[in-house]
């Protein structure tokens, strides 16, 4: 059987990024302002009902994980969540962008914790499983960054749309606009489940994983997954990623509105940045395999990390012109950033087999979806904790020194220390193409013994 997929098989996987990215993007980049300039509470508030809500993924990660190894249907073990678990992730997520007729702080705080617990949950019901189908769908070393490619080019026109669609509808995050707030969330919940169907009836699995289960329990799964060196590599890269990522999203549009006073360009600024990391991804792809997965990622996120130290010391005077080439340059880091560590991490699960006998690629992806989640359950809690310590101000047209200061901090330097940090711990991923090789073809022995005995 071949390991190399056709274009139509690539694109209609990708196209299940679509949705996953279109809502994770919105929530990062817009509900805290959404909770501060709408809702009316304190960032402080904000950041106690984004980390209570997240922080359920602690558990609920890794449980679907275990259910989805263990899941057997004439779907196969993943695709039955994408088609179950559409709507209630579309719900869940209109949820989140309602504003109740509550006065307390607290009151709101109990609310939108909840409510994101049950959105977190909904979705981890279907994108865990999708995730985990990329090793499923081919093993082969290029055809994996070139799937992932394929899936990212679908996860930035997510973030792309996520970035400028939601201002159209809200028309600016005020407190009269309510109601178009809620409307956009239920636009883009309905939009966001559409492609996990497409998703269903347009892939499918491998037939010798279809039956595949684990032996062990989830408490072993787990210990077996932090004795796979390759994995625990990955994971932190993608821990430090996250954390980047989510700074990123949460303090753009603060950067914009109120640090270069570009509100009216934003859609502008965001566009700009992410076509250009759309056409960058086929650079990104040549040069992993021109070298490597790894060398790849470290030259990118290096790249990104010059181009927000710049972009912290930007001012209101700073022309346009000037803004706009910062924001090509960071589109071509930032789809580095995207791409490359969902093409680094699928390799460590062949590593994992050969080293155990044992696929679990439900614990594997769930754990890094948990360390994402992680991630922004500490690093948009800690923005917007940044913001309150600095003398932000809710509802403002213009803000205090001290506030710009502390946006600048979270949109530059933060960012370009844990992006450094990532590129650390992608210095020591033990797998490159030789030894991945090396592994793949004893794997495709051994089950070629296994079916001839």
């Amino acid at each position: 059987m071949t390991n190399k997929l056709s274009r139509r098989d690539k694109w209609l996987y990708g196209s299940g990024d679509l949705g996953f990215s279109l809502t994770n993007t919105i929530l990062n980049v817009y509900f805290a302002l959404f909770l501060t300039d709408v809702v009316g509470v304190k960032p402080a508030i904000a950041a106690i009902a984004i980390f209570v809500g997240s922080t359920w993924d602690y558990v609920n990660d890794p449980l679907v994980g275990y259910i989805s190894d263990r899941t057997h249907t004439r779907w196969g073990r993943r695709r039955p969540f994408l088609l179950f678990g559409a709507l209630p992730f579309a719900l869940t997520f209109t949820l989140l962008w309602w504003k109740p007729p509550l006065e307390s702080s607290v009151a709101l705080a109990v609310y939108y914790s909840i409510v994101f617990a049950l959105y977190d949950t909904a979705a981890t019901f279907v994108y865990m499983p999708y995730f985990a189908l990329t090793p499923e769908l081919t093993d082969d070393y290029d055809e994996r960054t070139g799937l992932t490619s394929t899936r990212m080019f679908f996860s930035i026109l997510g973030s792309l749309l996520a970035f400028t669609l939601p201002l159209w509808v809200v028309n600016g995050f005020h407190p009269e606009h309510a109601g178009r707030v809620l409307m956009m969330g239920a636009l883009f919940g309905i939009v966001s489940a559409l492609p996990l169907l497409l998703v269903f009836f347009g892939t499918r699995e491998r037939p010798e994983f279809m039956n595949k289960e684990p032996t062990v329990g989830v408490r072993d799964s787990i210990k077996m997954t932090w004795q796979n060196k390759p994995f625990v590599f990955g994971l932190t890269m993608f821990l430090f990623n996250g954390v980047t990522m989510s700074i990123i999203q949460v303090i753009l549009l603060y950067y914009v509105k109120y640090v270069v006073l570009r509100e009216a360009q934003s859609d502008m600024i965001m566009a700009t940045i992410f076509v250009v990391a759309m056409l960058a991804l086929p650079l990104w792809e040549w040069i992993s395999h021109k070298f490597n997965k790894r060398w790849a990622y470290i030259s990118g996120i290096a790249f990104l990390a010059v181009v927000l130290l710049i972009l912290s010391s930007l001012t209101a005077q700073t022309g346009m012109t000037f803004i706009m080439v910062l924001c090509v340059l960071a589109g071509i880091g930032v789809s580095a950033m995207h791409v490359m560590p969902w093409a680094i991490i699928p390799d460590a699960i062949e590593y994992g087999e050969w080293k155990t006998g044992e696929r679990q690629e439900g614990m594997f992806y769930s754990l890094i979806t948990l360390a994402q989640k992680i991630a922004s359950s500490i690093a948009v809690p800690g923005a917007l904790l940044i913001l309150q310590a600095s003398g932000y101000m809710s509802n403002s047209t213009s803000q205090p020194a001290s506030a710009i200061f502390g946006i600048r901090m979270v949109a530059g330097p933060i960012p370009a220390f844990t992006l450094c940090m990532g590129i650390l711990f992608t210095l020591l991923f033990p797998l490159g193409r030789e030894n991945y090789k090396e592994i793949t073809d004893q794997l495709k022995a051994r089950r070629e013994a296994k079916e001839k005995s």
